[in-house]
């Protein structure tokens, strides 16, 4: 795990709100705050119906929906911590995709948990400054046939979370890099998969540590100390374990 000697945040107690918490790492966070002694934790998805965790208060959100976003910031105005997780992956290849499938994953990763950041910002400011945990990939760094697109997001998701933790300063603003986990999300890909509590176990670690960047395998670790080498080397690797 990386870490940077910030401003620790303290989850006992606390008032979390989760996107995409249904399912999946959302849901992992959602049971695993619960367990650290969170005093709420809003749950949120398109269909709250679908959320069956005991404990939490479920909300109905679609980030791509800035009316539902703006709701539900004017419903948990008590938030100290933000989870941004929902996010979609749609298999796009840059040339061959249909164009409206990447700006769908544009939508949700980037443009959803910026109107998600926006809008719970003066929440967060008014009860201290609180944390912001954006749940990230090691696709933030590194293309992957059929995920082009969810690539691009990423790496776009990855400059707003630097340029919100600028615009934020009261606030920890934590980017939670992985690979691939086994979840629904991930339930097309052949490779090897992570545990979904270890990643999330590392993200809310991370937070408590005051991280900027948190790291949670050793494959994200791999692709970040790749970006000061030449490229050639890693995309050998990735075409490699391809064929």
């Amino acid at each position: 795990m990386s870490t940077e000697n910030l401003n620790g945040f303290r989850i006992e107690g606390a008032v979390a709100l989760v996107t995409g918490a249904n399912r999946g790492l959302g849901r992992h966070f959602a049971s695993q705050l619960l367990d650290r002694g969170a005093a709420r934790v809003y749950a949120t998805a398109r269909r709250p119906e679908t959320i069956d965790l005991p404990g939490v208060v479920p909300l109905r959100l679609d980030v791509t929906d800035e009316a539902q976003v703006l709701a539900a910031a004017a419903t948990a105005t008590d938030v100290t911590l933000l989870v941004n997780n929902a996010g979609v992956s749609h298999s796009t290849y840059f040339l061959t995709t249909d164009p409206a499938a990447i700006r769908a994953e544009m939508e949700t990763n980037f443009w959803g948990t910026l109107t998600a950041v926006r809008a719970f910002a003066p929440a967060l400011a008014a009860n201290g400054g609180g944390a912001i945990l954006n749940v990230l990939s090691a696709q933030s760094w590194h293309a992957y046939p059929g995920t082009n697109g969810y690539h691009a997001t990423k790496a776009a998701q990855w400059a707003l979370t630097n340029g919100v933790r600028l615009e934020l300063p009261g606030t920890l603003v934590t980017a939670l890099h992985l690979g691939a986990v086994d979840t629904d999300f991930s339930a097309g890909y052949d490779g090897p998969k992570g545990d979904p509590a270890e990643a999330v176990r590392a993200g809310l670690d991370g937070i408590e540590a005051g991280a900027a960047e948190v790291l949670a395998d050793a494959w994200s670790v791999h692709v970040k100390k790749s970006l000061a080498e030449d490229p050639t080397r890693l995309y050998d690797e990735i075409r490699a374990g391809i064929v």
